[in-house]
């Protein structure tokens, strides 16, 4: 287990979590014996390919989902550990014409709290800390766009999937059921999943980070962004919430998180979770809600329909009300004052309405 720091300890009432449970469930799935059985990647067997489509057309293991979008030919594309040096090349040239980035990430849900005598100011990132630093991303979803919000021509997103086993990493069981049901193949995850290790050396040098022309959209992303964080620094998040915002601040000089933006509107127009937001400013899904592409390129579609919508004025955009602001953190409005529920999984999760 990950060191916590002095104030945090796991909570005994902690959600159960059972490796072998899932595993134990599906062991009579052909699905799932088939994947078990394969020791070639997916993206050098047609067979499987066929195979996981049949089965379950939205499979993370298809190398690429296609999809007619106003008038263009777009995709999202599957990255896992085989082809993910050729792909970061290419990020590193769309960044320089799309430098908007949406991005969305799927983990393990929530399996830990802290314990205090009674309820702090830092009790919101305490929690965020201690089950980050004791988890591991399952799939981060990226999409590019200019600063006109149109997508990057015919591969806008990619969805990169890391390696996590079921057998031996932590997870919550209603998190889990909930990717697998969204087409996450776990089996492959644990045999072609991209190493975090060697993804977090590729961002570092991709011009992603550490550049404030970059422009990062997101949707309710205190975790997204301290998954993030965690695949760049390999270590555990900083001891504090100051401390976190100040080295956010350096490698994402720029973001924007939705969920707080539509917090500054007046009225109730904009709630609940990204899907509903999405469907009130008229934005259309392409691919599975639950995976990470698909929910970067509805956030990047509901960012751009909002801007226009409310943040628009003569034909101008002004950022500072809420750029650099994360929904739940930090010193701003939204933060709540009290222990509340935690999200089970990614940033587009249960307990997030979408």
């Amino acid at each position: 287990m990950a060191a916590m720091t002095s104030k945090s300890t796991l909570s005994t009432e902690s959600p159960p979590f059972n490796p072998n449970r899932i595993l134990a469930r599906n062991a009579h799935s052909p699905a799932n014996s088939y994947s078990r059985s394969r020791s070639n990647s997916p993206y050098r067997s047609a067979s499987a390919e066929s195979y996981a489509r049949n089965n379950n057309p939205n499979s993370n293991t298809i190398p690429k989902f296609k999809f007619q979008h106003n008038g263009d030919n777009l995709e999202i594309r599957n990255v896992w550990a085989e082809n993910v040096e050729e792909e970061m090349r290419c990020l590193r040239e769309v960044v320089e014409k799309y430098p908007y980035v949406a991005m969305d990430t799927e983990f393990p849900g929530v399996v830990a709290k802290p314990v205090a005598e009674g309820y702090t100011s830092g009790y919101h990132y305490k929690s965020l800390k201690v089950n980050v630093d004791l988890l591991k991303i399952i799939q981060l979803g990226l999409s590019f766009a200019d600063e006109e919000g149109n997508l990057c021509k015919e591969c806008p997103c990619w969805q990169f999937n890391f390696k996590f086993d079921l057998d031996t990493d932590m997870f919550a069981q209603d998190s889990i059921d909930l990717l697998v049901h969204s087409g996450i193949s776990f089996a492959d995850h644990a045999t072609h999943g991209i190493d975090p290790l060697l993804f977090g050396e590729l961002l570092m040098v991709s011009g992603l980070v550490l550049d404030d022309r970059v422009k990062w959209v997101s949707f309710h992303s205190g975790y997204d962004f301290a998954y993030l964080f965690k695949l760049l620094t390999t270590k555990e998040l900083p001891p504090d919430e100051k401390s976190f915002f100040e080295l956010l601040k350096i490698y994402f000089p720029t973001i924007y998180d939705i969920k707080y933006m539509t917090s500054l509107l007046d009225g109730h127009q904009f709630l609940g979770g990204l899907s509903k937001l999405a469907d009130d400013l008229g934005c259309q899904r392409l691919g599975a809600e639950h995976q990470a592409g698909s929910d970067s390129l509805l956030t990047m579609s509901a960012y751009f329909a909002l801007i226009k919508a409310k943040f628009t004025k003569n034909g101008k955009t002004n950022d500072s009300r809420y750029a650099n602001e994360l929904f739940g953190y930090g010193n701003n409005h939204t933060v709540r004052k009290g222990p509340v529920r935690e999200m089970s999984t990614g940033s587009t999760g249960l307990s997030d309405g979408s």
